[in-house]
């Protein structure tokens, strides 16, 4: 399956390949520039791809992902031994693995780990319904007991957003003291809104297999990797443009030409994700599904995203919730996608006895077309009779405001298209938009609960008509995600979670 489909300038070919005259060289500095100050770097509290890009030098889960998206053993020895009845799966962890403070890891803080992830992360949540245990059964290995099939397991397990990663059992603290992992990179200093440095760990074991994706083997060839933040989106083209930073993510496709002509290189990702509206399920005018409906009706998805996203070369107007090139591509449910038809908007708003609350619609101008989709979005809903408070803040402030759906009613954000369905956070009921209904629920368990790829294929199509017909979120259509990268970076392979193990700094 193509999962992921990258176009990037024929000059970065060359600039990201290994040549052999210095494969082996280690040394320098990688400079990253984000979108912003993490809102923390705890991978197990946090679904934010900031967060994960950070963090994933530093923690590392028992499994990963391939280059082809398959899940293979990153801390585990191997994939796990699975019960005949898919209830019980045997997981054997590696040898001689050390924590950035020098102890051994083992399956007692494998165990500790884990029930921590259950207990406060956001995807370990939405898993431990599904958990009866968890328990080390030897002293390399470690059991997770089901109380029923339950297919997306080890993809969750693999996943660097509210992350399942492996920290020392008496570093659990909440919230986190201390940031220790077993990664190719540990943190060394962390002042808020300047930089985090991160440096190479020394006693790191990397994989013996060849590098492949996120798997294999991570060499950290780079001494130091240090993350600036750069919340305005200006200054960070103007940074790749002078070749300021080695890595600069999140641009404004619209600056794509002017990249193309500074020291740093365009990467685009085509079709990379899909902006989302979440809705605020739980409290306030949307926990009224006609209201939520309403809203749905009265956007214009295409002129979003044209006010986003500006050339149609970097957007697509499409309503299904996966491109073609995936196997959980649908058109089921697509027929409420880009109505923008206010009349029927305020029918809606009507027999739900709308009383003129305002919408509190959470954005950040970090990621400008966030913002930009915002402001043709309080256009339309206030044509179709809604009131709309539009508050801007920075990205990590409204990550910590819609934790708390007293604070709002919707907040924009994004998502990559990820490879198993039940990781996108909209599926969990105790994630934010808190989407929880009895068909939800239902149709969810029959996803979870399938073996077969057919059948879960067929059974993803339901829940997309479901996302349609109670309008939990909106999805705004795809877009393809710009960054930069300098020439100077050989082994690098774009990512949507740019990763900068097995990357080499050109003198």
């Amino acid at each position: 399956m193509n999962i992921l489909k990258l176009a990037y300038v024929a000059t970065s070919l060359l600039a990201f390949s290994a040549p052999a005259a210095f494969a082996q060289q280690q040394g320098g500095v990688i400079n990253v520039a984000t979108i912003g100050e993490p809102a923390s770097l705890d991978p197990m509290m946090s679904a934010t791809d900031l967060v994960g890009m950070i963090s994933q030098h530093i923690f590392e889960t028992l499994f990963t992902f391939d280059s082809k998206w398959n899940v293979t053993p990153l801390l585990a020895q191997s994939m796990p031994e699975v019960s005949g009845d898919g209830t019980v799966y045997a997981i054997k962890l590696r040898r001689g693995i050390k924590f950035h403070n020098g102890r051994e890891m083992t399956a007692d803080d494998v165990v500790a780990s884990l029930k921590r992830w259950l207990d406060v992360a956001s995807r370990g949540k939405q898993t431990a319904v599904y958990i009866k245990s968890v328990e080390k059964t030897a002293d390399d290995t470690v059991t997770i007991t089901l109380t029923q099939p339950y297919a997306p397991l080890l993809s969750l397990l693999a996943f660097n957003n509210s992350a399942a990663v492996i920290m020392p059992a008496d570093a659990l603290a909440m919230p986190l003291k201390e940031v220790i992992g077993t990664g190719p990179y540990k943190l060394k200093e962390h002042k808020p809104d300047q930089y985090i440095q991160l440096v190479r760990f020394d006693d790191y074991k990397p994989r013996s297999e060849k590098a492949d994706g996120f798997g294999g083997a991570r060499v950290a060839e780079a001494d130091e990797i240090r993350f600036a933040p750069l919340p305005d989106a200006n200054t960070r083209v103007e940074a790749a443009i002078s070749g300021q930073y080695d890595y600069v993510d999140s641009l404004p496709v619209e600056s794509y030409q002017r990249l193309e002509q500074g020291k740093d290189k365009p990467v685009l990702l085509d079709h990379f994700g899909w902006p989302i509206f979440v809705m605020n399920n739980k409290e306030g005018p949307l926990k009224n599904p006609k209201i939520r409906k309403a809203v749905q009706m009265a956007l214009s998805e295409a002129d979003m995203l044209a006010a986003g996203f500006g050339d149609p070369k970097f957007y697509a107007v499409e309503a299904a919730m996966y491109p073609k090139n995936y196997v959980w591509h649908t058109d089921i449910g697509t027929e409420n996608y880009n109505i923008a038809d206010p009349e029927k908007a305020k029918a809606l708003l009507d027999e739900a006895g709308y009383d003129g609350t305002p919408l509190r619609i959470l954005t950040s101008r970090q990621y400008e077309f966030h913002y930009k989709m915002a402001q043709v979005a309080q256009m339309y809903l206030e044509q179709a009779g809604f009131k709309v408070d539009l508050q801007v803040s920075d990205w990590a402030t409204m990550i910590q405001r819609n934790k708390k759906p007293e604070l709002w009613d919707v907040f924009i954000t994004h998502s990559p298209f990820l490879p198993e369905p039940a990781l996108n956070f909209i599926l969990s009921k105790t994630a934010g938009g808190w989407w929880d209904t009895p068909e939800k629920e239902k149709a969810l368990d029959a996803f979870n609960r399938a073996t077969s790829q057919e059948d879960r294929v067929k059974l993803w199509a339901d829940l997309q008509k479901l996302i349609f017909e109670q309008a939990p979120i909106v999805k705004i259509g795809d877009f393809s995600a710009l960054s930069a990268a300098s020439p100077k970076l050989g082994g690098f392979n774009p990512s949507p979670w740019p990763y900068f193990w097995n990357v080499q700094v050109k003198n």
